[in-house]
């Protein structure tokens, strides 16, 4: 199926809702015959999406159930990937490398905050030019190159300092470093590619319009996020014990052949997926947007009746692939880029008039930006646990029987371990307990699963400070079990598992046809930032303390204060879920405004309507809970 990019019949109409298209499309309308196209029309998508050989997706053959294994399968290979690396680059960088512990913390999160902001190129390069698919492969191959790098980093000696025989050590050289560093930044470079797309990729296998495959997408939100600790349980205990056993060759060796097995896996599903086709770059319809409706405002137009609105008479939108979006009352003042001024004017000039549905895009980005803004403390807290978390544990007594002691890097297996207890559990019980009492689809909705999870977040952080306290305070503080740290990576991971899933939802739901990858990166920036603000954080204190020998943050982690330091990190958890639930309770959705849009259509019709007094239906059932 193939759709202009140039919207046709062009002109001022009253404003009104239009459904998607429903329009049927066969292989061939020449040839068939019709009762074989009007059976397989029934079969076909409703949201544009496309087989690999450019038709219209036919539900038969090709998305649900029979591609998601192969995106999720794909998942676990690359987040073994990334987790053997994450859990283990603070010590290849102190003990290889010859850094202190402070340095290649900040170090291991300012490339984790890297990977995860550089997100928002690879949703941008999905959205407007290569697609989900292609931007996945893409990138994935970057990534498997700079494994590669890695990999000749661990094995080759001329690429690593000598061995340390006398105090001081030997650091490694600039050369080595910048060596290190560049596979470090192909790898950030191949995950900010591939992770936004992903997980909208996967989603776009389920059609929207049909109620059985909604289901199934939300369903596949938590499998997939099964499947990204599934992955970080593999690469924290099997890799990091083939770290241990056969060095650092091996150690970073397996993880780049898993690599490329994702790559091979995700291939093998090409005739299965459906595609949505590139709609073109969101950023530019915004900043559309914001020029149209400040060049209106400095001309003195106010803003008017909604009859004065600009929309396409085309049945979708003048967005590539797009359906058109209900107008809603928020924002109002960016309603003045699609305010009819001059009827004489090009009605095609975006950058002077811009449609409804354009509009609206930008206010659905907008509003998502206070949620996103109020859940990135969580991923400050939760970027300790590669770090200071792991570096904590080397010191501490990892025994498990006579013979064997657990790997440093495994221990964060605590924090993993209880996702895939707790999905299954609530994917299987939880959800359809609370459906039949609350007639929530999923449960509880985006919003309260969220702000469960940043509730528990205060009380990991809490108990990682009293367990630091009472280990700091023993008399032998390396002979304190490491068992003990359980509780933290417990709650921590616990926290995770609300929120993340819950953003997972949240992000995907309420972005608009042209604009699922941003949104994915936008949430998934989260992570980048909080990693970085966690290097802030670390700066911050290391100076206002006394630094690197004598502040709360030391090579020496049993004359550190870890403790005060996470005390810290619970009390910006606690004032974070405070704004998060004032944001929560005053959030408004795409569907917030569809009431009055209601109103409208019933004077034009002449009937009468009973009109709700509406909320979006996110914030109602998240304030219905909190009260």
């Amino acid at each position: 199926m193939e759709i202009s990019n140039e919207p046709s019949n062009h002109t001022y109409e009253k404003y009104s809702i239009v459904q998607p298209s429903m329009e049927k499309f066969t292989e061939d309308d020449s040839t068939s015959q019709p009762k074989v196209a009007a059976s397989r029309s029934t079969t076909l998508v409703s949201n544009g999406c496309v087989d690999f050989r450019g038709r219209t997706a036919d539900k038969q053959t090709t998305g649900g159930w029979k591609a998601s294994p192969f995106i999720i399968v794909n998942e676990v290979a690359e987040r073994l990937a990334f987790f053997a690396i994450a859990v283990n680059m603070v010590a290849y960088l102190v003990f290889e490398m010859r850094q202190s512990l402070p340095s290649a913390a900040t170090h291991v999160t300012d490339w984790i905050g890297a990977a995860y902001v550089l997100t928002l190129l690879g949703a941008f390069l999905a959205d407007a030019y290569l697609g989900r698919f292609k931007t996945i492969i893409i990138f994935s191959c970057v990534y498997a190159v700079g494994m590669v790098l890695l990999t000749l980093s661990a094995s080759i000696d001329s690429l690593r300092p000598p061995p340390c025989t006398e105090k001081p050590c030997i650091k490694a050289t600039d050369g080595q470093t910048a060596f290190l560093y560049g596979a470090l930044a192909l790898i950030a470079l191949g995950t900010g590619g591939i992770k936004p797309c992903v997980s909208s990729f996967g989603a776009d296998q389920f059609d929207e319009a049909d109620e059985e495959e909604v289901q199934k997408k939300y369903g596949f939100f938590n499998w997939f996020f099964l499947a990204i600790n599934m992955g970080a349980l593999l690469g924290i205990t099997l890799m990091v014990y083939i770290q241990e056993k056969k060095g650092w060759a091996w150690g970073f060796g397996v993880p780049t052949a898993s690599m490329v097995c994702s790559i091979i896996i995700l291939g093998a599903g090409i005739r299965r997926y459906r595609y949505q086709k590139p709609m073109g770059s969101p950023f530019s319809r915004f900043l559309q947007v914001i020029v149209a409706s400040m060049r209106n405002h400095f001309r003195g137009v106010e803003v008017g009746r909604k009859d004065q609105l600009y929309e396409v008479k085309t049945e979708e939108s003048d967005i590539l692939g797009a359906r058109k979006l209900p107008h809603t009352a928020q924002y109002r003042f960016l309603d003045k880029a699609a305010l009819v001024t001059d009827p004489e004017a090009n009605a095609k000039n975006r950058w002077r008039l811009c449609t409804v549905t354009q509009v609206e895009e930008f206010k659905s980005f907008i509003r998502i930006l206070p949620v996103w803004a109020s859940t990135i403390a969580l991923s400050i807290s939760y970027s300790q646990l590669s770090t200071f978390f792991v570096s904590k544990a080397r010191v501490m007594d990892r025994s498990l029987g006579p013979n064997f002691d657990i790997p440093a890097g495994s221990i964060p297996v605590f924090s993993a371990i209880n996702a895939l207890i707790l999905v299954p559990i609530y994917e299987k019980l939880v959800v359809p307990f609370l459906r039949k009492r609350n007639g929530q689809p999923r449960g509880m909705t985006s919003l309260q699963r969220m702000g469960i999870g940043l509730f528990i977040s205060i009380f990991a952080m809490a108990s990682a400070a009293l367990v630091e306290k009472k280990r700091r305070d023993d008399s032998n503080p390396s002979s304190m079990s490491v068992f003990w740290l359980f509780p933290q990576f417990f709650l921590i991971g616990s926290a995770e598992v609300f929120t993340y899933v819950g953003q997972l939802e949240f992000f995907y739901d309420e972005a608009t046809d042209g604009t699922r990858s941003i949104s994915s990166a936008m949430f998934l920036s989260e992570i980048g930032i909080g990693s970085w603000l966690s290097t802030a954080l670390v700066k911050i204190i290391e100076r206002a303390t006394g630094g690197e020998e004598k502040g709360w943050l030391r090579n020496d982690l049993n004359k550190s204060r870890l403790d005060y330091f996470y005390w810290i990190l619970t009390g910006i958890n606690l004032v974070n879920l405070s704004v998060y639930l004032w944001v929560a309770w005053s959030y408004k959705g795409r569907g917030a405004d569809l009431g009055s849009v209601r109103d409208e259509l019933v004077v034009e019709l002449g009937g009468e309507m009973k009109r709700e007094d509406d909320d979006d239906r996110e914030g109602d059932q998240f304030k219905s809970v909190m009260l």
